[in-house]
């Protein structure tokens, strides 16, 4: 039987090995989650909220357990882990609290004044997910929470290196009250995965991760004839106008560019800067950026942890020098360190153009592309010369002109003026372009996988 390991991308220890399921296993967990649907499929949107509820506290109660994991699996720093615990249990707490109204019966008057209609958002069934290493816990658990408040069961491929976290989630679930097989975990291949979305239970699919292998999973769920909902990568620009405050836009872009070691669908990835500030600007950054140094994820004073494994530091390294053999100039950074472990150092390029890898394609690591804009205009028309749109930022201190900007102008899914943050369960989360489609929190989730079905009365 094939197996797979998880391994610590800081020390490059062996975790855990686990073994990698048959097709016929897969198939039976899709089944079982099945059948556990159409008992939850029964209950009221009230009736389900306790449940997320506790799975809420039981998070929260094994909050340093889980942070532990995730650090060890994926080399996020250790506060890092301990803030995603948190955010997951907020994103259960608010879905609970939210659900049974997002989802109540609507009654409508139809043209026939003589009848009335109702639209009832009813469950479909099983939701395959498809989830990337980056956040083990609050990747499945976006998708999770809103289902399970629809009424829909959930079957998770999550990515191999981070199965414990998986497994784990699962228990979490149980243990909190949760129906047996209502969630369940696969570890499957990529050819297994593909014929559990063809598997006519499987209702729906969502995904998380590159632009590549969302056109895979979106074509195929496509030609099984499913609703898909894909949050996949981008190179978000980040904008530092004329008007901008210059320590705050270089504080706010230090933050975005390493948050989770760099490895963010929306991080801050481009600055594009007006000629205005453009020196002032590079010289701030670079400063603070170089200063920044890799260490044990799990030290309290450590900024910046390793890349997630020995795989994506090679993927990293090479866009970085694909960049510069295309002209881009190193400012600080660049060189992998002689020490143990998947390190790569805080890292600015400048002079980057289009072409090269920093300007067209994601980094994910903590690269900062730097690009020199004429103006205000020139740097909006740069910030959507990409083929992603999944979020971005502004630095300008009139707040209006940047508020009609990120309304009127940038092609994304999320915009951030004078600040950094990731999601937030009240506002709508997801992109544009060939950062997918489909929404996520804010409620938009829970009605992502429903049949929004209309039912028509007599008077």
């Amino acid at each position: 039987m094939p197996e797979i390991q998880t391994v610590n991308p800081a020390t490059e220890e062996v975790i855990a090995t686990y073994n990698v399921m048959s097709e016929d296993d897969a198939t039976r967990a899709v089944e079982a989650t099945h059948e556990a649907f159409l008992e939850w499929r029964k209950l009221t949107h009230e009736d389900r909220a306790p449940y997320l509820k506790k799975i809420a506290e039981k998070l929260r109660e094994n909050k340093d357990e889980l942070a532990e994991l995730m650090t060890r699996e994926v080399g996020k720093l250790y506060q890092d882990s301990l803030d995603e615990v948190d955010l997951c249990a907020a994103i259960f707490d608010y879905t609970a609290d939210a659900g049974p109204e997002k989802l109540k019966d609507e009654t409508r008057e139809l043209m026939d004044g003589a009848k009335r209609g109702v639209v009832t958002y009813q469950p479909i069934g099983v939701i395959y997910s498809v989830q990337p290493w980056n956040f083990p816990l609050y990747q499945p658990v976006r998708v999770l929470a809103a289902n399970l408040m629809t009424g829909n069961g959930c079957v998770l491929k999550h990515a191999q290196i981070c199965t414990g976290s998986a497994l784990r989630l699962k228990e979490i679930c149980e243990e909190a009250g949760l129906p047996k097989d209502l969630f369940n975990v696969v570890i499957i291949d990529h050819d297994t995965s593909d014929k559990l979305i063809a598997h006519d239970l499987v209702r729906g699919v969502t995904m998380t991760g590159s632009d590549k292998a969302g056109s895979h999973i979106g074509s195929l769920a496509a030609k099984h004839l499913k609703k898909s909902v894909l949050e996949l990568g981008s190179n978000d620009a980040f904008l530092v106008l004329d008007d901008a405050d210059i320590e705050t836009a270089v504080k706010f872009s230090t933050a975005g560019r390493i948050y989770n070691n760099g490895q963010t669908c929306i991080s801050a990835k481009r600055f594009i800067v007006t000629e205005k500030n453009y020196d002032a600007f590079v010289s701030a950054f670079v400063d603070q950026m170089g200063a920044i140094e890799m260490g044990d994820p799990m030290e309290e004073n450590t900024k910046l942890g390793p890349l997630s494994s020995q795989e994506q530091l090679e993927a990293v390294r090479d866009q970085v020098k694909e960049s510069v053999d295309n002209g881009a100039k190193l400012l600080c950074g660049g060189e992998v360190p002689d020490r143990t472990g998947a390190f790569y150092p805080s890292t600015v390029l400048g002079d980057v153009k289009p072409g090269m890898p920093a300007y067209d394609d994601e980094i994910f690591g903590p690269v900062a592309a730097v690009i020199r804009a004429k103006d205000d205009e020139d740097a909006m028309r740069i910030a959507n010369d990409s083929r992603y749109g999944l979020g971005g930022g502004i630095f300008c201190t009139d707040e209006d002109h940047a508020l009609k900007l990120a309304r009127e102008q940038f092609d994304t899914g999320m915009v951030r003026i004078n600040g950094f943050g990731l999601a937030d369960p009240n506002m709508p989360f997801g992109g544009v372009k060939n950062s997918g489609y489909g929404r996520e929190h804010g409620g938009f989730g829970m009605t992502e996988f429903v049949n929004a079905k209309a039912v028509f009365l007599p008077s």
